[in-house]
């Protein structure tokens, strides 16, 4: 009977425990790519096991997501990164990206408690056009402007995910206004904005110490929120 007992006490413990774990969905592009580990499957990854690029992260369990879901006990319920992804429809050499877009890909999120933002670096990098701070009424056109975008993305993640956390992640080392348009807009719709600072990297991405400064950093802050919200 104590047995029976006893193992039933640890089947509830363990029901518990995964029920409250939080589960998380990234949006992201390069950064938090790594072969094998995103969806869609046929998303274009940076990071892999024998990359031909100059950097050291060629562990999945090395990158800045892995690290914080094995210390923070998230569950990862998807990976939605592509690597050179824009916000806006506008890539490099003013290209059309609406294909790889994060206001295409954000439908594809799943259903997480949190979802990480993790983007910009590339309409920085491919010098999208900037565009005026819009809050309603966005054409096509103006989705192919990296403000109009970043507005029409959170207002349709807030609207369709109501309870979902959102935190949005900008790059350290990009140009002010793209870092700064991004925390008007986040703030503006309520959303955490974390900015990144000194972050270590290897042919423009982050390098082992850089993915756990990006981890460290992240972890600061929803201890913070944690803290803060307590108070």
């Amino acid at each position: 009977m104590k047995k029976v007992l006893a193992l039933v006490i640890a089947l509830t413990m363990t029901l518990n425990f995964v029920s409250a774990q939080k589960k998380v969905s990234i949006l992201g592009d390069s950064y938090s790519t790594y072969s094998g580990h995103v969806y869609p499957a046929a998303n274009l990854c940076f990071y892999r096991d024998k990359s031909k690029f100059p950097n050291d992260v060629h562990d999945v369990r090395k990158t800045w997501w892995w690290l914080l879901n094995e210390k923070m006990g998230y569950v990862m319920v998807k990976n939605n990164s592509y690597s050179g992804a824009t916000i806006c429809n506008t890539g490099y050499g003013k290209n059309d990206y609406s294909d790889r877009s994060f206001v295409t890909r954000m439908t594809n999120i799943g259903e997480p408690d949190i979802l990480f933002i993790f983007g910009g670096t590339n309409d920085c990098w491919a010098k999208s056009p900037l565009g005026e701070y819009m809050y309603e009424g966005w054409t096509k056109k103006d989705l192919y402007k990296f403000r109009p975008a970043f507005c029409y993305l959170l207002h349709n993640l807030k609207t369709k995910h109501p309870n979902m956390k959102i935190i949005n992640i900008c790059n350290s080392d990009l140009d002010g206004e793209y870092n700064s348009s991004m925390a008007v807009i986040c703030k503006h719709y309520g959303v955490t904005n974390v900015q990144l600072k000194s972050i270590d990297k290897q042919y423009n991405h982050p390098s082992i110490v850089g993915m756990e400064q990006i981890c460290k950093q992240l972890m600061e802050n929803l201890e913070h929120n944690i803290t803060k919200q307590h108070n």
